[in-house]
């Protein structure tokens, strides 16, 4: 069974390595674009990753350092998927605080570097993508066919302080990050998206979140029910726009339970196989691959079969 994984990050020269999760041992996993990552692959019977910049990427930057900075790590991406591209997808990084030259890199990424899509990393400075500045990438990924995998990002200082305030400092940095903030802030700015009207405007675009679908499956219901009736200027249902523009991965939550809920809400064709290497272990997430009840047809879906079918691999 061919098994390709979505959520598989890397760093590049004039990116942060700094941040919650980041021991030596992670830096040095991210650093590796070569053999010791090819062969943690192969241990665990990965097939294929489409490698991101993991957050922040350049969203923390200044217009030019950060236009300058993606090129740059675009261009390293762009090599390394063609040494191995029996192994090797990219998604691109982009100079978000551009959102013009953003823009522009996503489509020479796609155009010219044959890169899969996108990985924007949450807010920009406080600014979510629903907000008008950011429609030029938002057409791009619409008119390219190709998705924006909207991924967590630290949060500001004044939410980080509001939030998280008060508390042990390395207890505050992780359940600001992995343990929660970064998945409930993913989920927020996904139904920012929906209820500003982002998909009426480009009704095309296709977004994926991942850590089996950042909260939203277990509260799109009660979501859909309350928002709904007060956002009278959406031309559909909250929910209907979940179910037509999102998919889900498992990056990183590789227990039965929460997959079971994103399985009932979104159903099998909206989910793909993902690890969030190097946070997550490639051979817990094969494990968990295996293990999970499905159908022989469905595992294959969520190996790789949606995975072939939305990005074209």
């Amino acid at each position: 069974m061919r098994v390709i994984a979505l959520e598989e990050h890397f760093t590049a020269p004039g990116l942060p390595t700094h941040g919650p999760g980041r021991k030596p041992e992670i830096v040095a996993r991210l650093t590796d674009l070569g053999e010791d990552r090819l062969a943690d692959m192969d241990a665990a019977g990965i097939d294929v990753q489409v490698l991101s910049p993991s957050s922040p990427g350049a969203h923390l930057m200044g217009p030019d350092e950060a236009v300058a900075t993606c090129r740059a790590t675009n261009d390293l991406l762009a090599r390394t998927v063609a040494e191995r591209p029996d192994r090797f997808a990219g998604f691109a990084l982009l100079p978000m605080p551009a959102p013009e030259a953003a823009a522009e890199e996503l489509d020479r990424c796609v155009t010219q570097l044959g890169f899969k899509g996108a990985m924007i990393h949450g807010h920009v400075q406080g600014r979510f993508l629903d907000a008008d500045e950011f429609s030029p990438v938002l057409a791009c990924a619409e008119s390219l066919g190709v998705p924006i995998y909207l991924h967590p990002t630290p949060p500001t200082p004044a939410v980080f302080d509001a939030y998280f305030g008060g508390l042990p400092d390395q207890v505050a940095g992780v359940l600001a990050g992995a343990a929660w903030g970064w998945h409930a802030e993913t989920g927020l700015h996904s139904l920012r998206l929906v209820v500003n009207g982002v998909f009426d405007r480009f009704p095309g675009l296709k977004i994926v979140i991942g850590h089996m679908g950042e909260n939203i499956p277990f509260s799109l219901a009660r979501a859909d029910s309350v928002l709904s009736p007060a956002a009278t200027h959406l031309k559909r249902r909250v929910a209907e726009y979940f179910h037509e523009n999102f998919w889900i991965t498992t990056s990183a939550y590789f227990t039965l339970p929460p997959f079971q809920c994103a399985l009932s809400v979104f159903g099998i064709d909206r989910l793909l196989f993902s690890v969030d290497y190097p946070f997550a272990q490639n051979a817990d997430g094969r494990r968990f691959l295996d293990a999970v009840p499905l159908s022989p047809a469905d595992r294959e879906k969520l190996a790789h079969g949606n995975a072939e079918a939305l990005l074209g691999l």
